[in-house]
């Protein structure tokens, strides 16, 4: 099955060159460009992508009003941030606004490729570089006693420990190896997480633990 693919970004030659890695796969295929975040909104809606490529910074809608937006309709395509900058505050209300993940700009052209195919499944993609850093620094302070709701009460025990370590950016396999799990149970887990918060994702899941005060920012450098 091939990935339709929509490439929002305001320089030509950037959403030019993201055009020529996506078309060079045989399973993923470009079905649209926009220039603007308004225009990836029209687009969106239009060509019924399966995954969105947005730039943060765009004249006019930036990227995150218009993840809103697209995230907000019925059946809504994935959408990839990228961003030039492993420090950009914007990412992280990307990511509240429905993003499953974001890239540097620089990453290379299979692993773009790849987190396409990623997030396609379903799946939650964030840059390793990047992760605790943006977690860290930009998810609003909570307060002493959050008030939980009472899907959190659904989780076990167990549950609440691998959604703690999901949120520090644990990957399955140092989630298995953190409780001696198989990692095959810890995907189980994840899932039913997922599955009981209501959560769209593996990103939706970490924004959520931090809201529930399961784990807090670190102070700013």
């Amino acid at each position: 099955m091939t990935i339709k693919v929509l490439v929002a970004d305001d320089q030509d030659l950037v959403r030019a060159g993201f055009c020529m890695i996506i078309d060079a796969r045989d399973d993923l295929e470009v079905v649209g460009e926009a220039g603007d975040g308004d225009e990836a909104v029209r687009e969106a809606a239009r060509l019924r992508p399966d995954v969105v490529l947005m730039d943060v910074r765009m004249p006019g809608t930036d990227g995150i009003a218009a993840t809103r937006r697209i995230t907000a309709s019925t059946d809504p395509p994935k959408v990839v941030i990228l961003t030039t900058f492993d420090l950009d505050e914007p990412l992280y209300a990307a990511l509240r606004a429905g993003a499953s993940g974001f890239l540097l700009k620089d990453v290379r052209p299979p692993e773009l490729a790849d987190a396409v195919r990623v997030v396609s499944r379903g799946e939650a993609l964030l840059a390793p570089t990047v992760t605790r850093r943006l977690l860290d620094r930009f998810v609003a302070v909570q307060p002493a006693e959050p008030v939980r709701p009472a899907s959190l009460a659904r989780l076990t025990d167990r549950e609440v420990e691998v959604l703690t370590l999901v949120a520090r950016a644990a990957s399955n396999s140092e989630i298995a190896g953190y409780l001696s799990l198989a990692e095959a149970t810890v995907k189980t887990h994840v899932s039913s997480v997922l599955r009981k918060l209501g959560a769209r994702d593996r990103v939706h899941a970490v924004v959520m633990a931090y809201d529930l005060g399961l784990v807090h920012p670190r102070p700013s450098l």
